[in-house]
């Protein structure tokens, strides 16, 4: 039997802009950032570029994805992954939305319940 996931509520989807990010502080541990896409989908993963930790919540959201603003690389918003040719994965965190409320699991086995 596996153990249920643990959500926290983090925020409300109003409070991250459109085709921007948001910036999650977590102590001791990298900062969690959560980007939101033109059709309110939100994804979340750590803020740190796989190329050379370049901070993607300051890059730009286009479709499902954002740009380092480093060196340009595009992260897949919904795996991590670095988009070809480059090679690379941002870790990633489940993420839900409950009506206005924006909820994120720091245990990446959840299953994504509609972000």
């Amino acid at each position: 039997m596996q153990p249920t996931a643990f959500w926290l509520r983090v925020c409300r989807l109003d409070d991250i802009p459109v085709l921007g990010a948001r910036v999650l502080e977590v102590a001791g541990a990298d900062n969690i950032a959560l980007f939101r896409t033109a059709g309110d989908r939100v994804f979340a993963m750590v803020d740190r570029c796989p190329h050379k930790g370049g901070p993607l919540s300051q890059g730009i959201v286009a479709g499902d994805s954002v740009t380092c603003p480093l060196h340009g690389w595009n992260i897949a918003l919904a795996s991590g992954e670095a988009c070809a040719p480059d090679v690379g994965c941002a870790r990633k965190f489940p993420v839900r939305i409950d009506g206005d409320e924006v909820w994120l699991s720091l245990d990446t086995d959840a299953a994504e319940g509609g972000g």
